[in-house]
C-alpha cells in the first residue's frame, strides 16, 4: 500500500482488491447490519451509549474478514476515511447485487 490515493475514485478498486473473498465481503456485509442495528436500537431506547457499540461490532466482524479469511492487512490503517466510504459503497453495492454477497 506505497501508492497515495488523491481521491475516492482512484481508491475503490484498490479496496475491492483487498475484498475478493466471499468470506470477508460476508463479514463486511455483516459488520454493516451490525453498525446500523446499533445505531436504530439507540434512537429507539434513547441510550446513546449504544452508539458506541456500531464502530466496536462493526470493525470486529469486518477485521475478522481480512484476518482470517482475505489474510490481508485492513485499509482501514492506513485509509481510514476512504475505507469508511468504501464500505458503505460496497455494502450498497451488495444490497442491490451488484456485488456478490
Amino acid at each position: 500500500m506505497s501508492q497515495r490515493y488523491r481521491s475516492f475514485a482512484d481508491f475503490y478498486p484498490f479496496y475491492l482488491s483487498q475484498h475478493k473473498d466471499q468470506r470477508n465481503r460476508r463479514m463486511h456485509f455483516l459488520a454493516s447490519w451490525v453498525v446500523i442495528a446499533f445505531a436504530v436500537a439507540s434512537i429507539v431506547t434513547g441510550n446513546r451509549a449504544l452508539l458506541i457499540g456500531a464502530p466496536v461490532g462493526g470493525y470486529f466482524c469486518a477485521w475478522i474478514g481480512h484476518f482470517f479469511f482475505e489474510k490481508n492487512k485492513p485499509a482501514t490503517f492506513t485509509y481510514p476515511i476512504y475505507s469508511l466510504i468504501g464500505d458503505w459503497v460496497m455494502f450498497y453495492q451488495m444490497l442491490t447485487g451488484r456485488i456478490p454477497v
